[in-house]
């Protein structure tokens, strides 16, 4: 009775595991958990178990999803790893995974395992979280390693994307960059973090302000402002003869996910309804104004004063 009670425990735990895991577990749980060799072997050769990595098991069937996948590779690179790089950036929605090749970071050297690319650097426990139960690079530590893979363009790009959804702030990443100084990509980040703060945060009557400043500079026609459009709703910047919409994309419009959903709700529903509609940020009126000019002035058919 004792050993059926002992199997049904290890049982319990196997599947407790193998659900907080995204199907996956490590042959060191398995013994953790009470299941020596030959029982483990046991289980292979029945089905239950999967090979994916070497002493990482795939429990039931051997197809796993994208977060199996990211689970199994940090599994297999052992204690105190976490997913990073690319694959951390893809399980955030920050850039684009590098084909099917898991990326996975480790204090500890150890050897490559086929299909993970496992970096060797620090990793210190506040560079760390979990996200769905994966261990994983905290956002901070996630673009500091996208740093030194992506242009500049890419970075700016998984920054802007990480502080719409709320999933850092920019004074942990200036702690990451004055940690590690002389690391690979830390001199784009922190001049991409200097810009940022020499061109301030604008509240929306200043962007207001300045874009229209913006269109008497270059001649455009005066659109209205703040105008309702009839079962739509208010919006920035009109000009009905053109049928154009232009929104000013401040990022104190989307701290939240039911702002940033809604806004892009609301620009579909513009399209249907015949409005083209263009968002605008801070940096693209400082920072490229001639472009911004040239572009609208395209959009609205209109020509420089004389």
């Amino acid at each position: 009775m004792r050993a059926l009670l002992q199997d049904l425990d290890r049982d319990r735990a196997l599947v407790v595991l193998a659900s907080e895991q995204h199907s996956v577990v490590a042959r060191r749980q398995l013994m953790a958990v009470g299941f020596g060799r030959h029982a483990v072997t046991q289980l292979i050769d029945r089905g239950r178990l999967h090979l994916v990595h070497r002493g990482v098991y795939a429990v039931g069937h051997p197809r796993l999803t994208r977060k199996g996948r990211w689970m199994a590779a940090v599994l297999a690179a052992g204690p105190g790893a976490a997913l990073s790089h690319r694959s951390a950036g893809a399980l955030r929605r920050l850039c684009a995974e590098r084909s099917t090749l898991c990326e996975v970071s480790r204090a500890v050297a150890c050897r490559q395992r086929p299909g993970i690319r496992i970096h060797h650097a620090p990793l210190p426990q506040d560079e760390i979280e979990r996200v769905d139960g994966i261990p994983v690079t905290t956002v901070a530590r996630t673009l500091l390693d996208l740093a030194a893979d992506l242009s500049r363009r890419q970075l700016e790009r998984a920054m802007n994307e990480a502080e719409i959804n709320r999933l850092g702030d920019r004074t942990a990443l200036r702690t990451l960059v004055d940690r590690y100084p002389t690391r690979a990509g830390t001199a784009t980040l922190r001049t991409i973090l200097n810009a940022g703060s020499a061109a301030g945060a604008p509240t929306r009557n200043d962007f207001e302000s300045d874009f229209l400043a913006f269109l008497r500079d270059h001649d455009l026609p005066r659109p209205l402002v703040n105008h309702q459009i009839r079962t739509i709703g208010e919006c920035d910047f009109v000009w009905p003869a053109a049928r154009l919409v232009v929104e000013l994309d401040g990022f104190e419009t989307h701290r939240t996910r039911y702002a940033f959903e809604s806004d892009r709700a609301r620009d579909r529903a513009l399209h249907v309804a015949g409005w083209r509609v263009i968002r605008i940020t801070w940096r693209q009126l400082r920072e490229d104004p001639g472009r911004l000019a040239k572009d609208l002035r395209a959009l609205l058919g209109a020509t420089r004063a004389a």
